[in-house]
């Protein structure tokens, strides 16, 4: 009875010995199907991101003449198709190796002038232990770019390549990311790889200073403080002695009495300053580029010289607006400003629409808008406010016009704008 029971059990044993191997196997081949699938996934991709356009014709004209010289026996489509194989497979070669760089980007300004020079230091280290291969660096910089050779670097290594321009335009200028690329000499097949954010270089308007403007309307209620003392206003600043001719209704009669003579009460002066600056911004209206930047030059100028004296500005050019409060935001805001082929001929509309309470309304146009036209936006302002227009005119030079709604002022430079301004109080 014992030897049957043992006799039993011995068949049991190869049989759990057989199962492990088979479900071994089973897991391998499931995972085998896994990575060929996701492979079979990444493979497009793959191909996609590193080979080119060119890279793809080639891979189809050696695809051609290998599929046609069975068919038509020409060598010479066999050597073709050899070609452009071996051209693929050397750029696939060449676009292999460490390419895990880490960069930054710091510039020396991000706010400037247009003509000052600007330094961007490009940062590239190697965070890894392994050490990486010798790429191509590009670095775009607005349209055009600036291209280097970044080396080999051993692991914790890292290399500064500084790159310094001059501005030539007023712009908002995005410069990166920094790009890196590697393949074969031809682009068949390039391996490429983004390696930081993009910074915002403003690159300001030129301006020019200017002496205290104009001071505003007087009696505003909203208005600040002149420093000048007036007879009537709303601000008391003092008493004085009568004189022939003052106001009866502005005898102090508690002081006259103290002091026997008649005094009468003395006021600082308080103006209502708010500037609106309106920018023509319609390509039609300027003959050449640099017109239209003495224009900018010119609201910049005079918008610098009213946040300086702390009034409430507005600034519109076309559908956008701005109310300005520091000269940095002011001056980034200008750096923006482009032409607009679609602007309101009418001026006033977009002025009326955000500064409708101000005391100084300020048009910047060029040289091809007409005096009707001027006398059309003028006569939609506040006759209470004081409306100047400055013209951008190469030919006329400077000059300066009354009219019964407003003052139109020409200019031909920017260093003409002070004695202007200064003209116009």
């Amino acid at each position: 009875m014992h030897f049957s029971t043992h006799q039993q059990q011995q068949p049991k044993a190869p049989a759990a010995t057989n199962a492990r191997p088979r479900h071994s196997l089973a897991r391998l081949l499931l995972k085998a199907r896994r990575f060929l699938t996701q492979t079979g996934k990444k493979l497009p991709g793959w191909f996609t991101a590193y080979v080119s356009p060119l890279g793809w014709s080639v891979i189809g004209m050696g695809a051609v003449c290998l599929i046609a010289f069975p068919i038509l026996g020409w060598h010479e489509l066999l050597m073709c198709g050899v070609i452009a194989l071996a051209l693929l497979l050397s750029g696939i070669v060449m676009s292999l190796g460490n390419t895990k760089f880490h960069a930054d980007l710091s510039v020396s300004d991000n706010r400037i002038t247009v003509g000052d020079m600007v330094r961007v230091d490009v940062n590239i280290s190697n965070p890894g232990k392994s050490q990486t291969v010798g790429v191509r660096g590009d670095l775009p910089m607005g349209e055009t770019h600036q291209r280097f050779r970044i080396p080999a670097l051993a692991g914790g290594k890292s290399k500064t390549e500084q790159v310094e321009f001059r501005t030539t335009s007023r712009a908002v200028l995005p410069v990166g990311p920094l790009n890196i690329s590697k393949g074969d000499p031809f682009g068949i097949v390039r391996h490429e790889q983004s390696l930081s954010d993009s910074i915002e270089v403003f690159i300001h308007p030129k301006t020019v200073a200017l002496n205290t403007l104009d001071s505003g309307i007087f009696r505003d209620l909203e208005g600040n403080p002149s420093g000048q003392v007036v007879d009537d206003d709303l601000d008391f600043y003092g008493l004085r002695e009568y004189r022939p001719g003052d106001d009866m209704r502005n005898v102090h009669w508690l002081s006259s009495a103290k002091t026997g003579s008649l005094m009468v009460r003395q006021y600082e002066a308080t103006k209502r300053t708010d500037t609106s600056i309106t920018l023509g911004v319609n390509p039609a209206d300027y003959v050449t580029e640099d017109e239209f930047e003495l224009a900018v030059s010119i609201a910049a100028s005079i918008g610098i010289e009213c946040l300086i004296e702390d009034r409430p500005l507005t600034i519109q050019a076309s559908s956008d607006s701005l109310i300005a409060h520091d000269p940095t935001s002011f001056l980034d805001w200008m750096s923006a400003v482009r032409p607009d082929m679609d602007e309101n001929p009418n001026l006033a509309a977009a002025t009326l629409t955000t500064s409708s309470n101000a005391s100084f309304y300020f048009f910047i146009v060029g040289s091809g808008a007409t005096l009707k036209r001027l006398r059309r936006i003028a006569s939609a302002m506040s006759q209470e406010s004081i409306c100047i227009m400055l013209q951008i005119d190469p030919i006329a030079g400077s000059a300066i016009h009354q009219y019964d709604d407003f003052t139109l002022a020409t200019l031909s430079d920017l260093d003409e704008l002070p004695l202007i301004m200064e003209a116009l109080k």
